[in-house]
């Protein structure tokens, strides 16, 4: 079996002892302190500079992910709450806008380079993998309109790993 399928069908916890759910009910304060929570909840197949404990995305997790409606409401659930944290949401149509919180988050997420921006190329490319490609295009629709609006220092080179990350072909 797999540990991070097993964390993502709330059968398990990451190797701190939290479970899905509980990352889920944190507030943003937590999810900006804590830098090893996003490796379980958007994994991947690369290892982890900041948390070399974090499990490595497998082709039968991909697989499972991309064949369990289940696992993939769960994706979902995580990519809403991380969007609430970035100031971003979701619309009916599946739109990413900025949301109600966006001046709130802007100091944190969007005035300066930081981890955060990291963080947003790990969620597309999770994302594409594991089957939410359309997620995964609205987030970027978003950040081209935020790096196109040039109201935020976001880099060329931070908008070039983004773009590279939402090829969801590789």
């Amino acid at each position: 079996m797999s540990q991070l399928l097993d964390f993502y069908r709330g059968q398990g916890t990451d190797t701190e002892g939290r479970t899905l759910e509980e990352l889920w009910g944190w507030n943003d304060d937590d999810l900006e302190q804590v830098h090893d929570f996003i490796q379980w909840m958007f994994p991947l197949p690369e290892r982890s500079r900041f948390n070399p404990d974090a499990p490595l995305l497998t082709d039968a997790d991909v697989a499972a992910f991309r064949s369990d409606a289940s696992l993939q409401a769960r994706l979902r659930q995580s990519f809403e709450r991380i969007l609430t944290f970035l100031g971003l949401k979701r619309t009916a149509d599946g739109s990413v806008i900025e949301g109600p919180n966006f001046g709130d988050r802007a100091p944190e997420v969007w005035d300066y380079p930081n981890h955060n921006w990291l963080r947003i190329t790990r969620i597309l490319r999770c994302l594409c993998l594991l089957g939410l490609k359309g997620e995964a295009q609205a987030l970027f629709a978003r950040l081209d309109a935020l790096y196109s609006g040039r109201k935020y220092p976001i880099t060329a080179e931070t908008f070039q790993y983004w773009s590279d990350a939402v090829r969801c072909d590789s």
